[in-house]
């Protein structure tokens, strides 16, 4: 049956970022499919675990910094001496730095370039190899960005980096599938989370979004559930260096 095809049951996850908002949904959407979950983050997880456990599936939180290349092997270890084997990896922990392009700071962009560019790639690269040993495929879903297309304003390192994230995404595809390894991609559109909640404050900001995007409404994390069940499943098993926008009609305006 069809349905089947979705299933992720007996699979392994692992979800950065993965304490709240975007990556909270996705645990909880890929436990629904039947997932066990690694929530990674540097903050506690609880909630995401007790939503997890919830819907029938195991959860394992690794606390960690990503502001290091450090917690790579650690994540790999721990998830494969816990369940004993990883599947699927979603790269959704990023962080976004405002201020304007003539006062960017190289703070500013290094740090921001470094977990959304620098680390999302060597964990890729971390999971490929484990999928490789256990001769198994697997799935890679990088998360990237309505700004993976367009410049928007003041997020120079932001957009920067969620422009490569789209084309390492291709790339690494074009590498890995011959070892039955899936890269794929999600671009959120404008998110009801915490990185959009000064844009949310701002009433002017706030008016002039909701008034481009055609479903009028700012989205959800639950909005991205059927987005990474589909890529993380058989369903996606013929599809490769893609990335699906979650955006409300925003890119079609």
């Amino acid at each position: 049956m069809i349905l089947d095809m979705f299933s992720l049951k007996g699979k392994v996850a692992v979800v950065t970022g993965a304490n709240t908002g975007l990556g909270q949904g996705m645990c909880v959407a890929l436990a629904q499919a039947g997932a066990d979950v690694v929530g990674v983050a540097r903050r506690d997880c609880d909630e995401t675990s007790k939503l997890v456990e919830e819907n029938g599936a195991r959860f394992l939180q690794i606390k960690a910094d990503l502001s290091s290349m450090e917690p790579i092997e650690q994540i790999i270890k721990e998830t494969v001496e816990h369940f004993g084997h990883m599947d699927i990896l979603v790269n959704n922990a990023g962080i976004i730095k405002r201020n304007d392009a003539i006062d960017y700071t190289e703070e500013e962009w290094d740090s921001v370039v470094f977990i959304n560019q620098k680390f999302t790639f060597f964990l890729c690269q971390a999971a490929a190899k484990q999928f490789i040993a256990q001769k198994s495929g697997g799935k890679i879903i990088n998360i990237a960005s309505m700004l993976s297309y367009q410049g928007g304003i003041r997020v120079p390192s932001y957009t920067a980096s969620k422009s490569a994230v789209l084309g390492l995404t291709r790339a690494m595809a074009n590498e890995w599938a011959q070892y039955n390894i899936n890269v794929n991609g999600i671009a959120p559109g404008y998110m009801a989370t915490n990185n959009t909640e000064a844009l949310r404050n701002d009433d002017g900001r706030n008016e002039e979004i909701l008034s481009r995007i055609p479903a009028k409404r700012w989205g959800t994390p639950q909005d991205m559930a059927g987005a990474v069940v589909y890529l993380a499943s058989a369903a996606s098993d013929y599809v490769s260096g893609f990335t699906l926008a979650v955006d409300g009609g925003w890119l079609a305006r």
